[in-house]
């Protein structure tokens, strides 16, 4: 039940729910009060007392408008509403105290800083500082920490929000950060100088309010105001966080979140965050052929003549589609290769995905039902690692009550689950369970992850964790690992045999698969933008363009499409990939019906209408999958290394040493250690 409660800011008054703080209640109002601590997806620690309000009637000082709730406000001498002042000279006056005490060692390095331009001190100071100090003592130095490859520090900046401190504890799950001393003598720390052991400590980078924390990768490159920027969404996994692209001429300079409450709330991972230097490295910017064993340049004209006269001759192509496809060069590719007699796949990994079947793989729940979940039970799966920015919405369901279960290879996840065991028999006792009116009684998820599809029985083990969610009335989330999976399934691109029916191909059009072996004898057209596994054994190679340099639609693991923006141009003669497929097509003398791609799209949505519902979750009709038995093979998780998953991060240079770092952290310790 709501508790709806008036109250009366600076003479408007507005009814909010009593449970509100005072700061939630003024932004609802459209009063802006400044803060530094305070964080609407952090617990409340009400150390900065930069929002400080008057509040009328209440004692003779300004409130904390983050730590007061409205119902702790007293009614008027005659029940009228109570008033909140957050403009008056007692409120005034004490901004201008703390900001003070904000700046008193605070070093005076904004020309050199890298958060100058970005910096909520710097805004705050100008709108709610006064012009002068009067402290003309030394300033307080504080050493720097080392976190880690990631997050540069200049403690001495630090005002002591602790909002990475909560960030890190909350959220990520790590207890490295803290707090030690007291008074001037108060400082944050890491647990005996530990670098950051998270996939989501960038996100602190955004959280700090002063340039205390800031990105070491891109440190000293750009100035906000320099930056193009670009809202997009990101690839690096199939959860299609909300991102913002930030470029400086061709460059792609640094990706931020986008807040998205259905998907990633204001977080995104390291790997989505940082992999930008890999979009610079190992580029395929001209097309190749290969001749007496050799890769030489070749010209468009040339390169598309080849791999035309390759599909003509073939007795039946095949055609993959790599992990970071969009659905228009998915669908362009499935309608030029099934022209010519061949078959199209998309479950390169071999993951048991039935074709036409929505329900079943793209699920049945939306991302956002986790947060309300009281019981959660996931199936070969680790979050962790698959999608770290969902992990973190599980953990604040658990941290909120909900009970969870594990069937799978027992992991950290960073918070408390029951685990069920580790093989299919484990998943069969939960089978056999059933569910009683009391698991049905409670709000309840089945998440089932990749690895637990990939082997012989994938289509049982998926029919089980249907069954599963029938007997319990709950929702299920298949949690893929590549982002184009769902969209490529959505236009059915996929055949009965599988990748067995593609490796018996004579001619494979890889169209940015780098994650499959292809067997020798075959004759390989690769597409893509790296020169990553796929270019290594390809006849022919036609360069593409990467996820921000081209406009492309991108289905997420809940099912819901989204638009990803071109931020810039593909470097040297590559293409976009739709376009290198409409110009293969004129060579194969069977052009496909579309000239740019708004056209293209056209004919995509008139083929599968709920494409055009961009940012809306489908639901989903439940279909019962028709398997046969469960084998005995234990789970395994679907990544072996978070950081190299992918060409692009491939490529990175700092990707790698994120590797071998999360490597050597895995090592068993010798005894000196």
């Amino acid at each position: 039940m709501s508790d709806l409660r008036k109250v009366n800011i600076d003479g408007q008054e507005i009814e909010v729910d009593g449970a509100m703080t005072l700061i939630q209640a003024c932004e609802q109002a459209g009063v802006e009060v400044p803060r530094f601590c305070y964080h609407e997806r952090l617990s409340i620690a009400g150390n900065c007392r930069m929002c400080l309000v008057e509040v009328v009637g209440g004692p003779p000082k300004p409130a904390a408008s983050c730590a007061m709730q409205v119902r702790d406000l007293r009614p008027g001498p005659e029940g009228q509403p109570p008033v909140v002042k957050t403009n008056s000279p007692m409120v005034k006056k004490a901004r201008e105290g703390v900001m003070e005490f904000l700046l008193i060692n605070h070093p005076l390095d904004c020309p050199i800083c890298d958060q100058g331009g970005e910096c909520d001190l710097q805004d705050q100071a100008m709108a709610y500082g006064v012009s002068g100090s009067r402290f003309k003592e030394a300033k307080r130095a504080v050493d720097d920490l080392d976190l880690g490859p990631l997050v540069g520090t200049a403690m001495t900046r630090c005002i002591s929000c602790t909002r990475c401190v909560r960030f890190t504890t909350e959220v990520a799950g790590i207890t490295q950060m803290g707090q030690t001393g007291r008074g001037e003598d108060s400082e944050i720390t890491s647990y005996l100088n530990q670098t950051l052991d998270s996939n989501l400590q960038g996100n602190i980078i955004d959280l700090c309010p002063v340039g205390a924390l800031t990105s070491k990768p891109y440190a000293f490159t750009a100035r906000p105001w320099e930056l193009t920027k670009t809202e997009s969404i990101d690839v690096m996994d199939a959860l299609g966080s909300n991102i913002r692209v930030d470029t400086k001429g061709r460059e792609v300079m640094r990706f931020l979140p986008r807040n998205h409450d259905g998907v990633n709330e204001e977080w995104i991972s390291d790997k989505t965050r940082f992999v930008w230097d890999g979009l610079r490295r190992q580029r395929l910017d001209k097309p190749y052929i290969r001749e007496n064993g050799k890769l030489r340049p070749a010209s468009w004209p040339e390169a598309l003549t080849k791999a035309a006269e390759a599909l003509k001759a073939a007795e039946k192509p095949a055609g993959i589609v790599g992990d970071q496809t969009s659905v228009e060069a998915a669908f362009a590719l499935k309608q030029m290769i099934e022209r010519q007699g061949g078959i199209v796949e998309c479950r390169t990994d071999g993951a048991n995905l039935p074709a036409g079947n929505r329900g079943a793989y793209a699920g049945t729940a939306a991302i956002e039902d986790i947060d309300s979940a009281e019981r959660i039970l996931l199936i070969g799966t680790n979050p962790r690692e698959e999608a770290p920015v969902l992990n973190a919405r599980i953990r604040k369901a658990w941290t909120h009550g909900a009970e969870l279960a594990l069937v799978g290879q027992a992991v950290d996840l960073t918070y408390d689950y029951y685990h069920v065991g580790d093989d299919r028999a484990a998943l069969q006792k939960v089978v056999d369970m059933g569910g009683d009116d009391e698991i049905k009684g409670k709000r309840s998820l089945v998440i089932v992850g990749q690895g637990a599809l990939q082997e012989a029985d994938g289509a049982a083990v998926l029919a089980a964790a249907q069954t599963i969610a029938a007997n319990t009335d709950s929702g299920l989330i298949v949690l893929h690992t590549a982002a184009s999976r769902v969209g490529a399934m959505d236009v059915d691109a996929t055949n009965e045999g599988g990748m067995d029916a593609v490796n018996a191909a004579d001619v494979i059009f890889n169209l940015g698969a780098d994650e499959v072996e292809i067997a020798d004898g075959a004759f390989v057209i690769y597409q893509g933008s790296h020169g990553d596994r796929g270019a290594h054994r390809a006849d022919v190679i036609l360069p593409g363009a990467a996820y921000t340099e081209e406009n492309g639609l991108f289905v997420n693991t809940e099912g819901r499409p989204q638009l990803a923006m071109r931020a810039g141009f593909a470097p040297g003669e590559a293409k976009e990939n739709w376009a290198i497929l409409r110009a293969l097509s004129d060579e194969l003398g069977a052009t496909l019906p579309f000239d740019s791609l708004a056209q293209l799209r056209s004919a995509l949505i008139e083929a599968v209408p709920h494409l055009a519902r961009i940012d809306e979750v489908i639901g989903n009709e439940v279909q019962a999958l028709d398997a046969g038995p469960l084998g005995k093979a234990s789970f395994r998780n679907a990544i072996k290394d978070f950081y190299l998953t992918n060409p692009i991060a491939r490529a990175s240079q700092l990707m790698a040493e994120l590797s071998a770092q999360s490597q050597s952290r895995k090592a068993e310790k010798i005894a000196a250690e």
